[in-house]
Parts: structure tokens; C-alpha cells; sequence
């Protein structure tokens, strides 16, 4: 996967994104990176407040997005099974990274 860009904000982003019945949920930005050789681009986030919890495990949401200049964010449902298998991986990637620093 040499062709991927990872990036994780420098400050805690967050993200608001409403379900089915409209009722709206924060969630923070754990990291993103797009991908040269499709030209797509990934997030991974998680319900804000998760960290602050003493539960072992932390769900997470992916998402292909865009972000068209001077527009919100559009967030797509990852569809494949080989970007899944890839956000997997960088999302072990992560938390390895994470328990590194603890």
C-alpha cells in the first residue's frame, strides 16, 4: 500500500452526521488518507466522548468522502470488500500506534 496517504488532524475534528430520523450525532475524527492509485479518499471516525469511556472497545465508522472546495463534506458508503480489507488494515495500523503511546 505505498500509495497511501494517511493523515491524522492535528486538532481533535469532529464531525456531525444525522441518521435516518434526522436526529444529528457528533463524532471525532481519528484519522484519514486517500488512496493515489484510485483516487479516493478514506475516514475513520468515532462517537465523540468514545476515549473518554473505560470501555475495552471503541466503535468505529469508515467512510469514502469528498469535499468539494467551499462545500460540506460527503461522506459514501465503502461498498467493496478490498477497501474494506484496507481500511481495516490502516485502522490496525492505528491503534497499534495508539497503544504505542500509552
Amino acid at each position: 500500500m505505498s500509495d497511501v496517504r494517511m493523515q491524522r488532524p492535528e486538532e481533535q475534528e469532529q464531525i456531525v452526521i444525522p441518521d435516518e430520523s434526522g436526529e444529528e450525532h457528533l463524532f471525532e475524527v481519528l484519522f484519514s488518507f486517500d488512496v493515489d492509485s484510485t483516487g479516493s479518499s478514506y475516514i475513520v471516525l468515532a462517537p465523540a466522548g468514545a476515549y473518554e469511556t473505560d470501555d475495552e472497545e471503541i466503535e468505529v465508522h469508515a467512510f469514502k468522502y469528498e469535499e468539494p472546495e467551499g462545500e460540506d463534506i460527503a461522506l459514501f458508503p465503502i461498498e467493496s470488500e478490498e477497501e474494506w480489507e484496507m481500511v481495516e488494515e490502516l485502522l490496525n495500523t492505528f491503534t497499534a500506534d495508539e497503544d504505542e503511546v500509552e
